[in-house]
């Protein structure tokens, strides 16, 4: 499916990891139980912020960064069956190398 949003100035449109969906033990979570996800690939990034002066300030992340955000930051949005997060650059906390 063909994403056709694209962000404006700092923010990062992400598609966020599923999270544990079993304890350790194998007991089974109920959606209303799991934590809210805090890792995501990139899919879509903003031009950036623009300074006091008016010029672009690069962004941290590109498209498929896997990265590490705040937990509940961002603005869900839902594009066909896809649950996805708009963030703010400042909200990335981390990029994961593998």
């Amino acid at each position: 499916m063909s994403i056709n949003v694209k962000p404006l100035g700092d923010h990062i449109l992400v598609e966020p990891l599923e999270g544990e969906t079993t304890t350790s033990v194998g007991i089974i979570l109920p959606e209303t139980a799991r934590e809210k996800p805090q890792k995501g690939t990139v899919l879509a990034v903003g031009p950036g912020r623009r300074d006091d002066e008016g010029k672009r300030v690069p962004m941290d992340v590109s498209v498929n960064d896997r990265i590490l955000f705040a937990r509940y930051s961002g603005t869900e949005i839902k594009l066909g069956d896809r649950e996805l997060l708009i963030l703010r650059d400042a909200d990335v906390l981390a990029v994961l190398e593998s």
